[in-house]
């Protein structure tokens, strides 16, 4: 299971965090369902940075909903298939 974490505290939700929630859903919902958990978190501490996204322990800043993709190709998908070279962050 691959956790998703995206901040809606007041500054991230602003930038755009519910577009960057609905790209994730509708990717997650086509590509893994059931197999990621998506969540919404509260301040991550990195307000001025944009929407912030956490996924399992690696961070992403700036995160806006056309990068979504390219982070669930790069970052979730690999995981899922277990590949050992996945960066898990940490």
């Amino acid at each position: 299971m691959v956790t998703i974490q995206v901040c809606v505290g007041s500054s991230c939700f602003l930038r755009g965090a519910p577009d960057v929630i609905k790209a994730f859903e509708t990717i997650i919902e086509k590509h893994a369902p059931r197999q990621v958990e998506l969540k919404g978190t509260f301040c991550q501490e990195l307000c001025t940075k944009g929407v912030t996204v956490r996924i399992n322990e690696k961070v992403f800043t700036a995160v806006a909903p056309e990068d979504v993709p390219g982070l669930f190709r790069e970052q979730v998908m690999p995981i899922l298939r277990g590949d050992a070279r996945a960066d898990t962050g940490g």
